[in-house]
């Protein structure tokens, strides 16, 4: 079951047996003990003995047991790992296929859950199992994405800045949608910025909301930016628990990689219910309106020009190639600077024009430009800001 990090897609309905099992000469027995007890597997022997029985929670699965070397020194250490492998992936235990997960892909496991007011096995109100499954799915990816960029950064709201940044992150994330809940495999070391800063916004955003329902006040909020929260993150929020009675956000960490500093061995565990949406909505639009215009000098290609009037204003499309953490901003330009514009877009030349990005949008509108004037490039860096164009447009209409 070699799992690469890949697109954030649910995998659904795929049994523990199927698939090629981890490679047993690679599995650390401490690291599988440490996910057997995790999982609520019980360890039998002493604790000093060289070898360790563990047998699935009561009622799982009767009858079955893994035999776990206490390291990986004996001699036998690899045939009873590929045993206990094998076992696991045959095991009717729900646990199973979490922890050959686990075992496969080496990163910190974070679970989102929905409690739902329909019995078990039956839709909510008004919505399909699919239509929540997707619902779960979003709220999570949201989540993920508003964890990445306030690792790189702190800001009240996002935008469309660091989208590409926070694309990168998602599509080294693995996620497996399992019964009512979600999992995701975030990598670790390389992966905790993003992980280890979205616990703690999540964690800021809850004590801010329960200050806010007791005294009435909102500074709360804006001073949890500095922890990591965003709009986009109070956003994510509310989509997990709109139309739920509760929503549960917990992480594991890797048992490969260990506990990040700071954590400790507490339980991560954030949890909002839909008392909490009035305090969401007044967060979010604080969070935005509080954000400011951002002054940005930017180098740019054009790439779409439109005007009604052939002697009048228009409006300018440029795909950014530095000053701004967006991937497009657009901008409105008098007759002669629009004439300028259209004559770079020619000749495939880029240019630098000024002004300030505006929040209402996403950041994605340049308004009271300075220029546009064309920059001169080498051949060489002219055709890199080619490719890196090309390569940011695939699939997308310029």
């Amino acid at each position: 079951m070699t799992l690469p990090h890949g697109p954030m897609r649910p995998t659904l309905g795929e049994p523990p047996q199927t698939g090629p099992l981890p490679d047993p000469g690679a599995v650390d027995p401490a690291v599988l003990a440490t996910l057997l007890a995790r999982h609520g597997w019980v360890r039998r022997g002493g604790p000093s003995a060289r070898y360790g029985r563990w047998t699935p929670p009561e009622g799982t699965d009767p009858g079955v047991s893994l035999l776990v070397p206490a390291g990986d020194g004996f001699d036998d250490a690899v045939e009873l790992l590929t045993d206990a492998v094998t076992a696991l992936a045959r095991s009717a235990s729900p646990s199973a296929r979490a922890i050959l997960l686990a075992l496969a892909v080496p990163g910190d496991e974070l679970q989102w859950h929905r409690d739902l007011a329909a019995p078990a096995g039956a839709p909510a109100p008004g919505a399909a199992p699919w239509d929540d499954t997707e619902r779960l799915r979003h709220a999570a990816r949201a989540m993920l994405a508003a964890g990445a960029k306030a690792g790189r950064t702190r800001a009240a709201y996002f935008g469309a800045r660091l989208d590409a940044w926070a694309g990168d992150f998602l599509d080294r994330v693995l996620v497996v949608a399992a019964g009512p809940g979600l999992t995701a495999y975030t990598p670790a070391p390389e992966g905790r910025a993003a992980v280890t800063t979205l616990v703690r916004a999540l964690e800021a955003l809850r004590d801010a909301v329960d200050y806010r329902r007791v005294s009435g006040g909102g500074e709360a909020f804006e001073n949890a930016v500095q922890s990591g929260v965003s709009r986009e993150l109070v956003e994510s929020v509310q989509d997990l628990v709109r139309g739920a009675t509760a929503g549960r956000f917990t992480v594991a960490w890797s048992a490969a990689a260990g506990t990040p500093g700071g954590f400790g061995d507490r339980r991560i565990a954030v949890e909002f219910s839909p008392g909490d949406l009035p305090a969401l909505a007044e967060a979010a639009d604080l969070l935005e309106r509080i954000e400011p215009a951002v002054a940005v000098t930017l180098v740019g290609l054009v790439v779409r020009l439109k005007r009604a009037d052939p002697a009048g204003p228009g409006s300018v499309r440029l795909r950014v190639l530095g000053g701004a953490e967006v991937d497009e901003v657009k901008v409105r330009l008098p007759d002669p600077a629009y004439r300028i514009a259209a004559e770079a877009h020619l000749a495939g030349t880029p240019v630098r024009i000024s002004g300030r990005l505006e929040r209402r949008g996403g950041f994605r509108r340049l308004v009271r430009p300075t220029g546009p004037e064309p920059c001169g490039l080498e051949e060489a860096e002219r055709e890199r800001l080619l490719k890196t164009l090309g390569e940011g447009r695939s699939g997308k209409d310029a």
